[in-house]
């Protein structure tokens, strides 16, 4: 399958890279990414949408249609803000933009950025992980084509890309090690991006995507 994507959190090192690898990739004919800042990339393939409001995309939605992906990258860490906080970014921003995205592309295919040790129980201790949980279950009653959640681990940064974060670039030499002690603890954003796209090119045979899944799907 031709991927025709709307790509969210661009501007962020998850979005980025993932957005990186679609730019290259003979499966992506175009993407589509919604920013509230502009990212500062051009590509034939690319086309980029600044909005401010996520919670409200009526004065977009007929630009949002003809699509049959998303990948949703955009996401907040649970550090530093409220419980409340966390839960409209992460849970109630992330519903009301795929039902946005559902209404008018109902054969889409959704891929979440979710993450490792997320809380498909919802029942846990940690805040932050059951949000996650029940933002991948209740993506997962909605009727698109089908609904993949990724729950990467430890990322390798791509190379040359922009946002990177701090902790990241310090600490990339402790990849390989980590790696080798835990072959499944972590992908690189190569790896992560790759899996993505294969994901909604050919599909695959589970919905939650942990990171020895991404490393399969990532080698097609």
């Amino acid at each position: 399958m031709k991927i025709s994507a709307i790509l969210t959190g661009a501007t962020g090192m998850v979005g980025e890279g993932v957005l990186h690898e679609c730019l290259q990739h003979e499966s992506v004919e175009q993407v589509l990414i919604i920013n509230r800042k502009p990212s500062g990339v051009t590509h034939p393939k690319l086309k980029e949408i600044i909005h401010q409001d996520f919670y409200d995309l009526s004065v977009i939605e007929d630009q949002l249609r003809g699509y049959n992906t998303c990948f949703f990258c955009l996401g907040v860490s649970s550090v530093g803000i409220s419980a409340e906080e966390y839960y409209q970014l992460t849970y109630v921003l992330t519903m009301k933009f795929a039902k946005i995205l559902w209404d008018n592309n109902p054969e889409m295919t959704f891929c979440y950025i979710s993450g490792a040790g997320t809380d498909s129980s919802e029942k846990g201790r940690m805040g932050w992980a059951r949000v996650k949980g029940k933002t991948e279950s209740d993506l997962m009653k909605m009727p698109f084509k089908s609904v993949y959640a990724f729950r990467p681990g430890i990322l390798k940064p791509t190379v040359g890309l922009k946002n990177t974060l701090p902790y990241y670039k310090y600490f990339g030499w402790l990849y390989p090690i980590i790696k080798l002690l835990f072959p499944n603890g972590g992908s690189s954003l190569k790896e992560l991006g790759l899996a993505m796209i294969n994901a909604a090119a050919k599909g695959y045979n589970k919905n939650i995507i942990e990171v020895k899944d991404i490393l399969a799907l990532a080698r097609g």
